[in-house]
């Protein structure tokens, strides 16, 4: 008998990993170290990346701090490992380990 919970959380990490901003964030979450912040530095147009930001506002951190992947303090503009990413952690682990085999722009 399959646990309908498992599935639940599978089908939600693979949701959560639909997007590729949503990608690259919860990579960056994997390998966040406090101690070695560097400013992000966005290469596309200001209209672009404004459209990136607000898409990130309002779909990509509501959809990941939902499922628990991540805890997102509006106020203070932080974004942290929520209580549930360790259940994605083995697929983000999976798509950093094998970035060099995946088409270009998936991570």
């Amino acid at each position: 008998m399959t646990d309908p919970d498992a599935a639940d959380s599978f089908d939600d990490a693979l949701d959560a990993l639909a997007d590729v901003q949503r990608r690259k964030l919860l990579v960056a979450l994997l390998d966040h170290n406090p101690q070695d912040d560097a400013p992000v530095v966005d290469d596309g147009a200001p209209d672009e990346a404004f459209e990136r930001l607000v898409e990130m506002n309002h779909v990509h951190l509501p959809k990941l701090a939902e499922y628990g992947f991540v805890e997102w303090n509006r106020e203070a503009h932080e974004v942290t490992k929520g209580p549930n990413f360790e259940e994605i952690q083995p697929l983000l682990e999976l798509l950093e380990d094998h970035e060099d085999e995946l088409p270009s722009g998936w991570l």
